[in-house]
């Protein structure tokens, strides 16, 4: 019986419960989500097939020492204490990775120096010769992860090597085209499994309808990389990788159309180049069409995801004018379908002029953006819902963006705590005195006298000159004190 271990697997935030999904369906156990992790355990072949078969997964570590450190001191002592002969040896090079969670820890370079020195002084401790192996930044012989949250430290092997997200296939690239790992992640969020026509209107390098066409064929992104880093591990078993390599057992032929269209030509000639290198070209179907040219979608209704223009990296002519014939077009052309549309600021998505169902936080090439889902239905909402038909998916939880600097769990100052009463919000108790005479009304009043009436102090006007002070601020600007911080908000174009 192979021996099993724990590992972890990254991924972007926003895609731990798909990758969850994905370990749970190769067999993996203890799947837990984390935050831009999961983890889980399973033996070797395990940690091969998550390498092979992940689409959501940007590299796989194996957790080999955790310990505790309060400064950078004890960090060294800690890492040159692990016996690093029985992962290096004088003739192996190694490359480190670091992430960084801690106040104590703020320089994340810094972290990579000392754990790099303390290793090498293991080795030359160890060596009469003072022969110790080398440190390359690509193509290492070994990759170290360090992961610090607090004074929690972990060290991993990276069992994958260059990023899960490069998958081997892509040839050319046009500007800013989305990852590959997003892409395929936004795809099974989306619920599509290859059963229903797949179309993506503004394509670029053809990364949505690739790894559509992956996912409908059944073929594992991993089968074209060159090599993963574990192949250069000491217990390295590679009759085991061929086996999982040549699993041809989940591939299918692809029987729904797969569309992408895009205004550049160019874009068009480098997505048919990478799709033919992933051996996918004969699934998808290619044409140069800009947005505003669609008057015919496949049928039946199937799933639109598409990334437009964002105004930074990327723009048009006219961004508010190509968000709002995007809206159109989901209206008048693809009824039926569920759009997905990734994007950057509210204020194009405005344009589209339709109620999104869900919206999901995703970061997209440095930028906190938004992926929304618009359900695309005939005639009214009313009328959509007596038919049967659902915005919401009801069977699977609707996944919302958290609110800006705010994290998960994390309450705010205002927040109300939860009812512990089974009162309705507006209950009150009754009165158990006599003040209010029955045949009063709530809201009477007794009329003041003018002898009850409290005297008026007269207000003078503050003299800056006595305090030395003269006004800063000319007579004719308006002060507002203590104004709401609702009522302070101003658009952007005033």
């Amino acid at each position: 019986m192979n021996p099993t271990f724990d590992m972890v697997a990254k991924t972007f935030q926003g895609l731990e419960e798909v990758l969850a999904e994905e370990l749970r369906g190769l067999g993996a156990e203890n799947v837990m989500p984390g935050k831009r992790m999961v983890s889980f355990t399973g033996d070797k072949a395990m940690m091969y097939k998550a390498n092979m078969c992940c689409r959501t997964a940007l590299r796989i570590l194996k957790p080999i020492y955790t310990f505790r450190a309060t400064d950078p001191d004890s960090l060294y002592e800690a890492v040159k204490g692990f016996d690093w002969g029985s992962l290096l040896n004088e003739d192996k090079t190694f490359a480190i990775d670091t992430t960084v969670y801690s106040d104590e820890f703020r320089n994340s370079q810094f972290v990579t120096y000392r754990v790099k020195d303390a290793i090498v002084d293991w080795f030359r401790d160890h060596n009469d010769d003072g022969r110790r192996p080398g440190v390359r930044i690509e193509g290492a012989d070994i990759m170290l992860n360090v992961h610090i949250s607090g004074r929690d430290v972990t060290l991993s092997l990276d069992s994958s090597g260059e990023s899960l997200h490069k998958r081997g296939w892509r040839k050319a690239q046009t500007e800013a085209p989305i990852n590959e790992v997003l892409a395929a992640g936004m795809i099974l969020m989306s619920g599509w499994r290859g059963e229903t026509p797949f179309v993506d209107p503004m394509c670029g390098s053809g990364t949505f309808v690739i790894e559509a066409a992956l996912i409908a064929a059944g073929i594992a992104p991993g089968i074209y990389r060159k090599s993963f880093a574990f192949e250069t591990w000491p217990d390295f078993d590679p009759e085991l990788l061929e086996e999982i390599y040549n699993d041809d057992s989940a591939e299918r032929e692809v029987t729904v159309p797969i569309v992408a269209a895009d205004i550049q030509r160019r874009a068009i000639e480098i997505s048919m180049e990478n799709a033919k290198s992933a051996g996918v070209d004969r699934y998808i179907t290619f044409e140069k069409k800009p947005i505003e040219d669609w008057t015919q979608a496949p049928s039946p209704a199937g799933v639109l995801i598409t990334n437009p223009p964002y105004g930074k990296r990327i723009s048009a002519d006219d961004m508010n004018g190509l968000y709002g014939t995007i809206g159109t077009k989901l209206k008048h052309v693809f009824q039926g379908y569920h759009a997905w549309i990734i994007g950057y600021q509210d204020e194009y998505f405005h344009e589209i002029g339709l109620a999104p169902s869900q919206k999901i936080a995703l970061n997209n090439g440095g930028l906190d953006c938004e992926l929304r889902e618009y359900v695309i239905f005939e005639g009214t909402k009313r009328n959509f819902r007596v038919a049967g038909g659902r915005i919401k998916d009801e069977d699977r939880p609707a996944r919302k963006a958290a609110p800006k600097g705010r994290k998960d769990g994390e309450r705010r100052p205002f927040d109300r705590k939860p009812r512990t009463d089974d009162r309705k919000p507006f209950d009150r108790k009754p009165r158990t005195d006599d003040r209010r005479p029955a045949d009063r009304k709530p809201f009477d009043r007794k009329p003041r006298t003018d002898a009850e009436a409290p005297e008026k102090k007269e207000r003078r006007p503050l003299d800056l000159n006595r305090l030395g002070r003269t006004p800063s601020i000319s007579a004719d600007k308006e002060i507002v004190v203590n104004r709401p911080a609702w009522r302070a908000r101003k658009k952007k174009d005033q």
